[in-house]
């Protein structure tokens, strides 16, 4: 049986895939079934895994299932105790699995470990952070943000961990869902969500706190599949969801209504 279920999510980022990939067959440590959820790619993307991977799982869809849905495919197919949701545009480094596995596995009380993630030049991300309270919603995106910058400022961070540079370990709240291991009993998304928000409402739904592993070193090709103003819509879709479910809808409604202007702003930007 696998030590860990790796659940990668792909819609038409075959080239990056097929370095994800390779870089998980390099890893050491752990035995690893990698199970690919193909989102219904019209690039080749099913292709070239059925032919230069064949050990992976493939799962192919007939339409898009989006972040959420897809994970929870590939979950539900898992077959190890401990699962990895990672981004098709990541390259793991050799031991960075065995590590993130190998602490979870000693320590029972965290829910869930991340590790470092790296663009490409090198820069760390900013990744870790506490839960989203709704004053930090309003102030990141609505208007009230830039009539009241300073408090965005000081509610942005806090909530993101100004003090830390992320070059030493932490135990922190929410785990990026570019790479995130956790008991595969522990894990499944919200299906009302598409792209955004999985990671803050899985968060949400643990009371144990997760953890940042600097040592696991990940390299991460951030938005290489969602970067215009379709993503844009959906992102403030699952805002609104993830806002209804944590605050209720009330509120929800107020962070719908100071919303409006930044949507048509950025609607206008894409034009």
């Amino acid at each position: 049986m696998s030590d860990l279920s790796v659940v990668i999510v792909s819609y038409n980022t075959r080239e990056l895939l097929r370095a994800c990939l390779r870089s998980l067959r390099e890893s050491v440590g752990l035995q690893l079934e990698v199970i690919v959820v193909d989102n219904a790619s019209i690039d080749g993307s099913a292709e070239m895994v059925r032919q230069a991977f064949p050990e992976v799982v493939l799962l192919e869809q007939t339409s898009n299932t989006w972040y959420c849905g897809g994970n929870n495919i590939g979950i539900k197919r898992a077959t190890a105790d401990y699962v990895l949701l990672l981004n098709p545009d990541t390259e793991v480094a050799p031991d960075a699995l065995a590590l993130m596995h190998r602490f979870l596995l000693e320590n029972p009380n965290y829910a869930g470990v991340t590790g470092q993630l790296r663009y490409p030049d090198g820069e760390i991300q900013r990744t870790g952070s506490e839960i989203p309270t709704y004053l930090s919603l309003l102030l990141d995106y609505t208007v009230l943000g830039h009539l009241l910058p300073t408090a965005r400022r000081r509610v942005h961070d806090e909530l993101y961990y100004s003090d830390w540079d992320r070059q030493s370990d932490r135990e922190v709240k929410v785990i990026p869902g570019s790479c995130t291991l956790m008991r595969r009993e522990d894990l499944w998304l919200d299906d009302d969500l598409l792209l955004y928000f999985p990671e803050d409402t899985l968060a949400c739904q643990h009371q144990k706190s997760s953890f940042f592993l600097s040592a696991a070193k990940i390299k991460h090709h951030e938005k290489s599949s969602a970067r215009n103003l379709f993503a844009t819509i959906i992102f403030f879709r699952d805002l609104m969801i993830y806002c209804r479910k944590q605050h209720r809808t009330p509120k929800m409604l107020l962070l719908w209504l100071l919303s409006r202007p930044i949507v048509a702003l950025m609607w206008l930007k894409n034009r």
